[in-house]
């Protein structure tokens, strides 16, 4: 499988596995969440996203569990997870309302209880989950940054950021922040023309896509785009799961998409979407499907 380097010594598949529902499955054993890395392993998907509120803050130590129980495959896993979300769940249950916390204090606690739940000793990559309208951005960058050179976390990220976000939590850092998280798929074009793509594209930030699939809703659609998607699903022999990923790949702007399912048999198929590679006129028969209009 196709890698994206992120830093000089580190580097990612180009599709990613989403974990944001392995605790909602109804077998949460270490032995089913391992034959789910494995099949993932098997086809070269070798990047695993999570969250500390995934699954009422309790994903993680799902996936900790399974690798407590299969040690080696740590080894061959990038991890990734995210923080600064307090929603009134799990261990955050008597919160009287959810918010965003990028103090230094929240940021070092949530990676201490991600290193320990999930048993590893460095995170692979760290991402701050949602913009915070109350982020001190030199206070974040410094906790941020001293992660990096504790050796708790290799490199650090953000998700749902736009540029304007980005920028400012950057320039009170000395570590470059090395992706952005949003969401982007055949459902949501708006980063395409609003600044969100052209920017990270213009400085060589690969992006990762959160709900490629439109929360699953492209696989339920019916309609032009339906039409269109299943068209080129025969032509190729896929699914339409593996045409909404392919529109994704063939953007120059590094996009890596994060596929999440808990159906193993699914999951086998992630990598179908390398499989196809659409052309120019392809690409935009499914874009303007999706625009709803011909481009002007």
């Amino acid at each position: 499988m196709d890698r994206v380097a992120l830093t000089s010594d580190l580097g990612f598949s180009r599709i990613v596995y989403g974990m944001w529902r392995v605790a909602d499955d109804a077998n949460t054993s270490p032995e089913h969440v391992a034959a789910k890395i494995q099949s993932c392993l098997d086809q070269g998907i070798t990047t695993f996203d999570q969250a500390d509120i995934y699954g009422d803050y309790g994903a993680e130590a799902v996936l900790g569990d399974a690798l407590r129980a299969n040690p080696t495959l740590r080894q061959k896993m990038e991890i990734v997870t995210k923080c600064d979300i307090v929603a009134p769940i799990g261990k955050y249950s008597d919160k009287p309302v959810k918010y965003y916390d990028t103090s230094r204090a929240h940021i070092r606690a949530s990676v201490e209880n991600s290193l320990q739940v999930m048993g590893l000793d460095v995170i692979d990559l760290l991402l701050i989950h949602r913009p915070d309208p109350l982020m001190d951005h030199h206070e974040t960058g410094a906790a941020l940054d001293e992660l990096v050179a504790e050796g708790k976390v290799r490199t650090v990220g953000v998700s749902n950021f736009r540029p304007w976000d980005w920028s400012l939590l950057q320039s009170a850092m000395k570590n470059q922040l090395v992706t952005n998280q949003i969401e982007i798929s055949l459902a949501e074009i708006r980063p395409f023309t609003n600044g969100d793509l052209a920017f990270h594209q213009q400085h060589d930030h690969p992006i990762m896509a959160w709900s490629p699939l439109g929360g699953g809703n492209l696989m339920t659609a019916s309609g032009q785009l339906a039409d269109r998607m299943d068209t080129l699903a025969k032509d190729h022999g896929v699914d339409r799961a593996a045409i909404a990923v392919a529109f994704l790949l063939a953007h120059p702007a590094k996009i890596l998409p994060v596929m999440g399912t808990n159906n193993l048999d699914r999951i086998a198929t992630l990598a179908d979407a390398l499989k196809v590679k659409l052309d120019r006129e392809s690409w935009f028969m499914l874009y303007e499907a999706a625009l709803g209009a011909e481009v002007p």
